[in-house]
């Protein structure tokens, strides 16, 4: 009988758990199973239901735990593909490869999770073929999203692994198969198609979002943001960092559940601000820090954040936060440039260049594949610490700049896969000039020559080359080493006019009998002449313009001529003006051109009663001294009167100094005073 009865309960759950999951209730149909279990704890179909109803209630990390803890019940045959979708969520995507990968039977839904994790592992052939396979052998509703998880690792490879993606031929019926070709097309550096792409995405995206009803405004927005992410991306990398700052700001504004997002968002902010408005870009990093961007972002994508902390710490002067970041950089990825460099320019900020050339040098020692970028850093480095370095640094040894630019040249010079270029040619022969250097820089000339000679010899840079080697040398003295260039260059082409014109030139300064017998090899004047249409010459603009101005010039030399033969007339001189008051009858004063402090008639200023009783000392001092100090009101002074301030008075029968020659003692101090007393009055003076 109680055998019978749980029998009937069992059905009446089952029943209910069916009926459950039609209507999508799994936190009911949960419960159901619960009991069922309780009833039977080793039913296997119970215990698969309980881990599907976890799994569509978002509760992967129990469900597997069910699945570890009933490993005799629920084998991998049975449950193989729930398992893989747990480790799948609970990003142990290493682990879901395993599963899928032991699984006895490979079926449709473990093909669709195995291509999933594929492209989470960032194994891209892989997953391309797998996309492949499932495309070509099924058939059913969700062949466009297959479509579009196809386009997204061709988009993947050509962003991250630089392959030229191949025409799939798929119709871009929907906005993620455009997103997804736009994406394919920035990473060819086909940026104005891309941007073309991801308008007709957007347009694409209103219409199907707004044909639901329940689709509101914002999260029309919400949907499109990626997309103008996108397009934000592009304008930066145009240049036009004002309009794509603004669309960033703007996405960030809608706050977008996708940390993804967010922290791509802002990560391209710093890098727009750079080493200014680090405020911002310290708020702006925080996103980057959000829980989960690291299951996110693709591998290169968190390397890229990682190095701007890195940057970030650097600019706002947290060497430790930045040697920290950049040490972790190179523990991770050890032949990775950027972690390096990034050491390097924060001990150059430190003034540590002596320190950062040896952390390069040392880089560069183990890592021979990449020597060539962190030689051209250190030489860039020798070269500033010789331009900057202060004088009290300059040892004897190292002759300042001389030595540090020296030493650069060395570094250069030890780049064998570059020292035949035409760049690093020009580079150390005008370094070597600058350090006055000329047989070092003829040395760079010849290694270059001779190695275009042995492998490119018909090569148009190697004709280059001996030429500008020869200008060189006759620049520098060096005629007869000239001479052997021209020479050679001559015999590769002898129709060279421009060239056999140089020989000469420099024969000419050597030995002019051999420029003499060369100059029979120029062609005539005859063949050298230029067919030239005369009319059409003197008609254009320049010469009419020459000729015009010629003949300004000849018509004011002939008006020059003919003036030269008239007499010339002589000016007349204006009469002096006479002051109004002038009177004819009275003879002028013959001292009017003296100040009139220096005239024999001058009294000084009359002084009123009030004036002279005001004294100049303390409060209640009296001024009975000021009229004894008048040395015009004394019975002795004579008729004329004495420098003013002087304190004795002359006879008349001493040798009295003219009065033109006699400057008053007084007189520059009361001109001081008249100054001040004009300044109080002016307006606009200091």
């Amino acid at each position: 009988m109680a055998a019978a009865a749980g029998a009937a309960a069992a059905a009446g759950l089952w029943s209910e758990v069916n009926r459950c999951g039609q209507n999508g209730d799994f936190a009911r149909a949960l419960k159901s199973v619960n009991k069922i279990l309780q009833i039977n704890k080793d039913d296997v179909t119970a215990l698969q239901c309980k881990v599907v109803c976890l799994i569509q209630n978002g509760n992967f990390k129990e469900a597997l735990g069910i699945i570890n803890t009933h490993t005799k019940v629920l084998t991998s045959d049975v449950i193989a593909f729930e398992k893989a979708y747990c480790e799948y969520r609970l990003n142990r995507i290493e682990s879901a490869l395993k599963t899928i990968q032991s699984a006895s039977q490979q079926t449709d839904k473990l093909k669709e999770l195995y291509g999933q994790v594929l492209y989470r592992l960032e194994r891209y052939d892989d997953c391309l073929a797998a996309y492949r396979d499932l495309i070509r052998n099924s058939q059913d509703e969700y062949e466009e999203e297959r479509k579009t998880n196809l386009s997204a690792v061709v988009a993947a490879q050509s962003t991250w692994e630089k392959v030229v993606p191949e025409d799939l031929g798929l119709r871009e019926a929907t906005y993620e198969l455009c997103y997804n070709s736009a994406c394919a097309l920035i990473g060819q550096g086909k940026l104005n198609e891309a941007m073309k792409k991801l308008q007709k995405a957007e347009e694409l995206c209103r219409q199907s979002l707004s044909e639901d009803s329940d689709v509101t405004e914002e999260d029309i927005e919400a949907e499109l943001a990626i997309i103008h992410g996108q397009m934000a991306y592009i304008m930066q990398l145009q240049g036009r960092t004002e309009d794509a700052l603004q669309l960033y700001n703007q996405i960030i504004k809608l706050k977008p559940t996708d940390v993804g997002l967010l922290a791509v968002i802002a990560n391209n902010i710093i890098t727009i601000n750079k080493d200014q408005n680090v405020f911002d870009s310290k708020k702006k990093v925080k996103l980057t820090n959000a829980e989960g961007v690291e299951h996110k972002l693709s591998k290169k994508q968190l390397q890229a954040i990682e190095f701007n902390k890195a940057l970030l710490a650097m600019y706002t002067n947290q060497a430790d936060q930045c040697r920290k970041l950049s040490a972790s950089l190179q523990s991770q990825s050890p032949e990775h440039l950027l972690p390096v460099l990034i050491q390097a320019a924060q001990l150059c900020r430190e003034k540590q260049h002596a320190k950062a050339v040896g952390l390069l040098q040392d880089f560069a020692d183990q890592h021979p594949a990449n020597a060539a970028e962190i030689k051209l850093t250190m030489a860039q480095l020798k070269i500033a610490q010789g331009i900057w370095c202060p004088f009290w640094e300059v040892s004897a040894h190292d002759n300042g700049t001389r030595g540090s630019v020296t030493k650069a040249c060395m570094i250069l010079r030890s780049i064998e896969e570059l020292q035949h270029k035409p760049g690093m040619v020009s580079a150390l022969v005008t370094m070597y000039s600058h350090e006055e250097d000329i047989d070092s820089a003829i040395e760079v000339f010849t290694q270059a020559i001779q190695w275009y000679q042995q492998y490119q010899p018909k090569s148009p840079v190697h004709l280059s080359l001996i030429r500008e080697a020869a200008n060189f040398k006759l620049k520098h003295g060096r005629k007869k080493e000239a001479i052997s260039d021209l020479e050679e260059l001559w015999k590769q082409n002898p129709k060279d006019v421009h060239t056999l014109a140089q020989l000469i030139s420099a024969y000419s300064l050597v030995d002019p009998e051999k420029a003499k017998v060369l100059s029979k090899h120029l062609p005539s004047s005859d063949t050298m002449s230029l067919k030239v249409d005369v009319d059409a010459l003197e008609n254009s603009h320049g010469a009419t313009y020459v000729r015009k101005k010629a003949g300004k010039l000849t018509g004011d030399n002939q008006q020059k001529e003919q003036g030269q033969g008239e007499v010339k007339k002589k000016k007349k001189k204006k009469k002096g003006k006479l002051p109004k008051n002038y009177d004819p009858k009275v003879t002028p004063d013959p001292e009017r051109w003296l100040p009139m402090r220096e005239r024999s008639y001058y009294r000084g200023r009359k002084k009123g009663k009030k004036k002279e009783q005001v004294g100049k000392g303390t409060q209640g001092s009296t001024t009975t001294g000021s009229s004894e100090l008048d040395a015009s009101r004394t019975a002795s002074s004579p008729p004329t009167s004495p420098r003013p301030g002087s304190g004795a008075a002359v006879s008349a029968t001493s040798n009295v100094i003219p009065p033109r020659h006699q400057k008053p003692a007084g007189a520059p101090a009361t001109k001081k005073k008249q100054q001040q007393k004009k300044k109080k009055g002016s307006k606009g003076g200091w």
